[in-house]
């Protein structure tokens, strides 16, 4: 991990791994040498619907991945970027699909599988893209994709249906009809439905009959919904957004709480996966360097989404690779999105650095 004292390296890694032997709802992961597993791709060329004119459609950047398994294979649907001339922020963004009968090695198909288009969602998606995909499986066997709409403007959540993970249906921004449109413009992201392990799969999970969902970006919120496609937020007392997980000032997730995978419904409770980001500044945390994306872990109630119960106190995953403390985001990032069981083991993928796919591996 870039200027992070080996010896407290050391114990980080030590201290989680003695907590996670101790409470059994946490999950511990190990990379593996053959990082990174997705890279960026010059070569793959697509016909833009907008103008018309062929596209270099991976060529700056590939990260940011979901993962589902479907008939023995598991599939990412990562975010791939256009145009490495530009900054931060200023690129388009399409979503690709790969595929793995080993859960490492990856074969991308050619094309995006959702993309800016000429349709009646390009005032969401057009000119920034679609971003940060998270993919989870509903009880009748279809797919529903929470991903972001940017339109460099404002970021929104939204969703899209499939039943073969090739062609997708957008749906819209998911907050588009809750309380009369009023948070269709308020700044949305990351999206994780709460699933459960049913026959090795990770399958939707309705609580008190209805679906689940962790978001945000700054703050974990949560909402709920019958379809998986029409979601309304919790509210507070005042009629504003309810956070159920806030940073902590001082620690690794100082700055923002982001939802990482679809989140795990477990015998010990709701067990969600986020993205911590560190402050720059006084009030940083001491044990990753400033401005650093690491992975946290935080349990919710199985009768109370809503309630938090525990908080595992140190990251579980950071950077600490070249190719993740470089590239487009050099502060350094694990940004955790996917998350399957496959072969009687957990895999987990996440970005490097907003430029690559790595993957960790708990057997």
């Amino acid at each position: 991990m870039r200027n992070l004292p080996k010896l407290l390296l050391i114990f980080l890694v030590l201290h989680s791994s003695s907590l996670m032997a101790q409470e059994p709802w946490l999950l511990g992961f190990e990379k593996p040498a053959t990082n990174p597993i997705l890279q960026a791709d010059s070569t793959a060329i697509f016909l833009n619907p907008l103008d018309q004119q062929k596209v270099q459609w991976q060529k700056a950047d590939v990260f940011n991945p979901g993962a589902i398994v479907r008939n023995d294979t598991v599939f990412l649907l990562f975010r791939a970027e256009d145009n490495p001339a530009a900054i931060l922020g200023g690129r388009t963004s399409r979503i690709g699909l790969a595929y793995s009968t080993d859960g490492i090695s990856f074969d991308k198909f050619p094309d995006p599988v959702l993309f800016p288009d000429k349709d009646a969602f390009a005032k969401w998606d057009h000119p920034g893209g679609v971003e940060d995909p998270r993919v989870v499986e509903l009880p009748d066997g279809s797919y529903i994709m929470m991903y972001t709409s940017w339109n460099k403007d404002v970021a929104r959540l939204s969703v899209a249906t499939s039943d073969d993970l090739r062609n997708w249906t957008k749906k819209g921004p998911v907050f588009e009809n809750a309380y009369n449109g009023k948070f269709l413009n308020t700044w949305s992201k990351s999206g994780s439905v709460v699933t459960e392990l049913v026959n090795g799969r990770l399958i939707a999970k309705k609580i008190m009959d209805q679906y689940w969902m962790y978001w945000g970006e700054l703050f974990v919120n949560l909402a709920s919904s019958i379809d998986g496609i029409h979601w309304n937020p919790l509210l507070d007392e005042n009629g504003e957004l309810l956070h159920v997980f806030e940073p902590s000032v001082g620690d690794f997730d100082s700055h923002l709480v982001e939802p990482g995978p679809p989140a795990l419904y477990t015998e010990n409770g709701i067990l969600l996966l986020y993205n911590g980001k560190n402050l720059s500044g006084p009030d940083a945390g001491k044990m990753v360097p400033e401005n650093t994306y690491c992975g946290g872990q935080v349990l919710f109630s199985r009768e109370n989404p809503a309630k938090f119960l525990k908080r595992l106190p140190n990251p579980f995953i950071c950077p600490s690779l070249p190719h993740e403390t470089s590239g487009q985001y050099a502060a350094g990032t694990t940004f955790i999105e996917g998350l399957v069981y496959y072969k009687e083991q957990w895999f987990l993928y996440y970005g490097t650095a907003d430029s690559m796919v790595g993957v960790a591996i708990k057997k």
